[in-house]
């Protein structure tokens, strides 16, 4: 086996464990899960955000992206207008109920990874911060690891 290989495995249950124990904390405390949360943020964050970029930002699927956007939709966080260069396309927008469910659970949401985090010295943490943007770069430079 490669050295690699139990870096990968301890990579993807650190992320699993946080990702579960974050979204839960944020479910009880806002009522909604941190895919969600995510969801929000880069619709706040990208101007005229369509489907795609949340895509290639994520790199799940288009029909993945949808479902979820209509959910969003339908909880009246989010709403679809009209692209105003591309009739074709929609821009995904926050609503009201949106920006305030986003901006009450960004405390939540860095509240529970500093504490998860708490025994990692600052260093090391920013050492892994280094290596994991090193890595995401190099990935979607290549845009490696896209849904098929």
């Amino acid at each position: 086996m490669s050295h690699v290989t139990p870096i990968f495995t301890d990579f993807v249950r650190v992320e699993t464990r946080l990702y579960n124990a974050v979204s839960a904390r944020l479910r009880a405390e806002q009522g909604l899960g941190l895919g969600q949360f995510d969801f929000l943020e880069i619709i706040d964050r990208v101007p005229e955000c369509r489907v795609l970029d949340i895509v290639g930002e994520l790199a799940i699927t288009v029909g993945a992206v949808s479902k979820a956007v209509d959910r969003l939709v339908a909880a009246g966080w989010c709403v679809r207008v009209a692209h105003p260069r591309d009739r074709r396309s929609s821009v995904l927008r926050l609503t009201s109920e949106g920006e305030e469910r986003l901006a009450a659970s960004r405390p939540v949401v860095e509240s529970e990874l500093v504490s998860l985090t708490a025994t990692i010295p600052p260093g090391d943490l920013t050492r892994i911060a280094s290596a994991l943007a090193t890595l995401r770069a190099t990935l979607e430079a290549g845009a490696q690891g896209q849904p098929g």
